[in-house]
């Protein structure tokens, strides 16, 4: 889910042990992932008298319509938007709603193929709403999908600013969509995220204005401003679609809110993470700017890995190899998650 969504741990703020300043985490800044699931659960228990009368993944609804499956799945930018009003740059925001839905059917083993938008703001302004609509296009040209309409709400008692949100469907053959559950033995093949995506904003934004602005210069190189790190746009993993269903993925975990926990999405078992993709430079500038611990940067953001598959040992160097991935780690029988011996 966009910022807020996933799975993880409230957090807790120590001191420092050299006093300089309080550690940040995500409930500190203002997202507390345990109330925000409980709420979820909430919802869809009262809205489905707990039968949703479909099948569905943690990624995606699939609903049968006969020798295939009709998947949904929706989702926003979040308070990434915050960003891109500072900077009036909603240029790349177009992209991650397309990324941050597609995704999640990706790591369902669904094709995404139509996308709808639902673009709530304050009040009307033509040069926001055409930067949103060519990172819409763009985004849906990257992942191959047709938008198919959308909607625009003017609600200024309800909405400061905007909000973006959008709902992406898609179709596969029944036998194609992914088991959804690992099994121990199986190996995890990992993908590079481009940056921060979607999630974790509110913590990355807290950690990064703590003494500067978004416009002040970025000493992390291909950026001007430290926003303009921030916004790097969400990366689009539709491409891996047939070569994990060729290569016999049995699941597949979509990095977004909740970090590296994500990956108890695909079963209730041990995920020993040794050798994850390098994070890139903006994640330790978050990390060092807010004295966020390494187990809460895992616990909120894909810190540079923002796709994983589990498949069979003998398959798992082709799909890397094949794809511009790695093999990541393993699973284990057991609960949980560990990167490099860090216990999540």
């Amino acid at each position: 889910m966009g910022d807020d969504g996933g799975n993880g741990d409230a957090g807790r703020t120590t001191e420092r042990a050299d006093g300089d300043a309080e550690e940040l985490t995500y409930a500190d800044a203002g997202v507390d992932i345990d109330a925000s699931e409980a709420a979820t659960a909430a919802l869809v228990g009262a809205a489905a008298g707990g039968d949703l009368g479909a099948d569905g993944s943690d990624y995606a609804g699939l609903l049968d319509i006969g020798d295939r499956y009709l998947a949904l799945a929706t989702d926003g930018v979040g308070t990434k938007l915050l960003v891109a009003e500072a900077l009036g740059d909603y240029s790349t925001v177009g992209i991650d709603c397309i990324a941050m839905n597609a995704n999640d059917l990706v790591a369902a083993g669904v094709r995404p193929v139509a996308f709808v938008d639902y673009l709530a703001v304050e009040e009307p302004d033509e040069t926001f709403a055409e930067q949103v609509g060519e990172g819409l296009r763009t985004g849906a040209e990257a992942a191959d999908v047709a938008l198919v309409g959308g909607e625009t709400a003017v609600m200024p008692e309800v909405v400061r600013g905007l909000d973006l949100a959008g709902t992406c469907a898609g179709l596969a053959p029944k036998d194609a969509v992914f088991d959804g559950t690992a099994e121990p033995g199986d190996a995890l093949v990992g993908w590079e995220s481009s940056g921060i995506h979607s999630n974790g904003l509110t913590l990355a934004r807290e950690a990064v204005t703590r003494e500067g602005t978004y416009a002040d210069p970025c000493p992390l190189e291909g950026y001007d401003t430290l926003g303009e790190a921030l916004l790097e746009p969400t990366r689009l993993y539709t491409d891996l679609l047939d070569p994990m269903r060729e290569h016999g993925v049995r699941a597949a975990a979509h990095v977004t809110g909740g970090g590296w926990t994500n990956l108890e999405r695909m079963g209730g078992l041990q995920y020993e993470i040794e050798d994850p993709w390098p994070a890139q430079p903006v994640f330790e500038f978050v990390r060092s700017a807010g004295n966020v611990s390494e187990e809460e940067m895992h616990r909120t953001f894909n810190v540079g890995t923002g796709f994983v598959a589990a498949l069979a040992p003998a398959d798992a160097e082709a799909l890397a190899a094949e794809t511009g991935g790695r093999v990541v780690g393993r699973v284990e029988a057991g609960e949980g998650v560990a990167i490099r011996g860090l216990e999540l």
